[in-house]
C-alpha cells in the first residue's frame, strides 16, 4: 500500500522538531549539527531571530494578495537585487525550478522577438542540476532524471563540463543561450575556474549568445562573494536564484538585464504566490545581512578555517577521503568509499551531510555558524570517518 506521503524520496530514519541556528533537534532532544541547511537553504540557521521577526510581522499585517496589484516587499526587495547585481529587473517565483524556467522562455523569447525564432537551443554541462521540471531535467540531460517521463523537451544541446572544444562546435546560428553553474552542487562541487567563466562571458559576446547563471545553490554569499560569478569579474545576462534568498522560506527569482528580459512583456508569465509579502519581507531580511561586505568576510575567514580543518581530517583518514574541493561555504569531500556510508555514519555522529555525484558529501552549512561550531563539525566527522575504518 502506498504511503499518504509520495514515496520519491529515500528519506533518513531522522525528524527534527526544532532548530536552532547551525543545530536541528529531535523530538528526544538529540542534538544533530547540521552542516546540509536544508540543501545549502538556511544561510542564516535555524530560528534565526531578525528571520522569525520579519516573517511575523508580515504576517500578522498581510499574508497574500497576488500580482494583480502592486507589492511593496516586492518591490522593496527587487530594488535591493537591482542595486547589488548585474541586474535590471527582477521576477520573483517560489523556487529554483521555477526560475529555470523562466530562464529558458526569457532566452528563446528574446531571439523571438528579434525575429530569430529557430534560435532556441541552449547548450548545457554534463553534471548539471537545475531542477526536476521538464524544462529543468531537459537542460540536465541526465538518463536517470529523465527516464521513464516520455518524450523530452527539445532545444537542449549537452556538452562535457570542461571541453572547450565540444563548447565551442556545439554553438550554431540557432544557440540562443549558454546555460551554466558557477559551481555545480549535485554534480559534486565542481567549481568552474575563473578563467573560464570569463572565457564564456567572451564567447557568448563574441557569437552574440546569452549567458545564463544557475546561482541557485551557489548564490547569496555562499561563496563568500553574493554571486559566485562575481569572483570572475563578469556578468550574466540572466540569473536563477533560490534556496538561501528566502533563508528557509520558499523564494526564488530571476534577475536579468534590461535588454535580456525584453521580451517578457505583459501576460508572457505569472506566478499565483511569486513574490508574495512573506517571501519577500523574509528575502529583504537576508539581503539586508548577506549583502553586508563585513558579513561576507567573516564567511570567507571562516570558510578558511573549516577548509583547513577538513584538509587535516583527510589526511587524518586516507582510506575514508580523498580530497577537499568547492568555494567558501560550498565543500565537497571526495570519497573513498560509497559517499552514501559516510552521510550515514554521519547520522550516527549526530552529524549532517549531504551526498552528491562523484562520490562527494557536500557541506553546505549556515553561513553564520560559529567557529565553535566549526570544530565541533570536524570532531563528528573525524568520529564518522573513524567508525568506517
Amino acid at each position: 500500500m502506498i504511503p499518504s506521503v509520495l514515496p520519491t524520496y529515500s528519506r533518513a530514519p531522522l525528524s527534527f522538531v526544532k532548530g536552532e541556528g547551525a543545530w536541528l533537534i529531535e523530538a528526544d532532544g538529540t542534538r544533530y549539527l547540521d552542516l546540509g541547511a536544508g540543501i545549502a537553504v538556511n544561510v542564516l540557521g535555524h530560528a534565526n531571530p531578525t528571520l522569525v521577526r520579519a516573517l511575523t510581522d508580515q504576517a500578522q499585517a498581510l499574508w497574500h494578495t497576488s500580482n494583480l496589484y502592486q507589492i511593496p516587499q516586492q518591490q522593496a526587495l527587487a530594488d535591493k537585487l537591482v542595486e547589488a547585481t548585474f541586474a535590471d529587473t527582477v521576477f520573483f517565483t517560489n523556487s529554483g525550478t521555477e526560475a529555470c524556467e523562466l530562464a529558458v522562455k526569457m532566452a528563446r523569447k528574446y531571439w523571438y522577438d528579434k525575429d530569430q525564432k529557430d534560435r532556441v537551443e541552449i547548450i548545457t554541462f554534463s553534471g548539471s542540476f537545475h531542477g526536476r521540471s521538464a524544462a529543468g531535467i531537459a537542460a540536465a540531460g541526465s538518463e536517470k532524471m529523465v527516464k521513464g517521463f516520455g518524450p523530452v523537451l527539445g532545444g537542449f544541446v549537452h556538452v562535457d563540463w570542461g571541453d572547450h572544444e565540444a563548447l565551442t562546435a556545439a554553438i550554431t546560428d540557432k544557440t540562443a543561450a549558454i546555460l551554466i553553474e558557477p559551481v555545480q552542487g549535485e554534480g559534486g562541487i565542481r567549481p568552474l575556474p575563473d578563467q573560464c567563466l570569463k572565457g564564456l562571458r567572451d564567447l557568448c559576446d563574441e557569437h552574440g549568445i546569452l549567458l545564463v547563471l544557475d546561482e541557485v545553490q551557489c548564490g547569496v554569499g555562499r561563496t563568500g562573494k553574493l554571486f559566485a560569478h562575481e569572483w570572475s569579474g563578469i556578468t550574466p545576462d540572466i540569473m536563477m536564484v533560490a534556496k538561501g534568498i528566502g533563508g528557509g522560506f520558499p523564494l526564488g527569482a530571476v534577475l536579468a538585464t534590461e535588454d535580456a528580459a525584453s521580451g517578457m512583456t505583459a501576460g508572457t508569465h505569472g506566478s499565483t504566490y511569486g513574490g508574495n509579502p512573506l517571501g519577500c519581507a523574509v528575502g529583504c531580511a537576508v539581503m539586508d545581512i548577506v549583502s553586508d561586505p563585513a558579513f561576507l568576510a567573516e564567511v570567507n575567514r571562516k570558510s578558511g578555517l573549516l577548509r583547513q580543518k577538513l584538509e587535516g581530517l583527510v589526511a587524518s583518514h586516507p582510506d575514508v577521503f580523498e580530497s577537499v574541493r568547492g568555494s567558501g561555504m560550498m565543500l565537497g569531500i571526495k570519497c573513498k568509499m560509497p559517499n552514501t556510508d559516510v552521510v550515514a555514519a554521519g547520522y550516527k555522529a549526530r552529524v549532517i551531510t549531504v551526498p552528491a555525484a562523484d562520490n562527494v558529501i557536500r557541506l553546505l552549512p549556515p553561513l553564520n555558524l560559529t567557529d565553535d561550531d566549526i570544530a565541533e563539525a570536524v570532531t563528528r566527522l573525524d568520529a564518522a570517518a573513524a567508525s568506517l575504518c
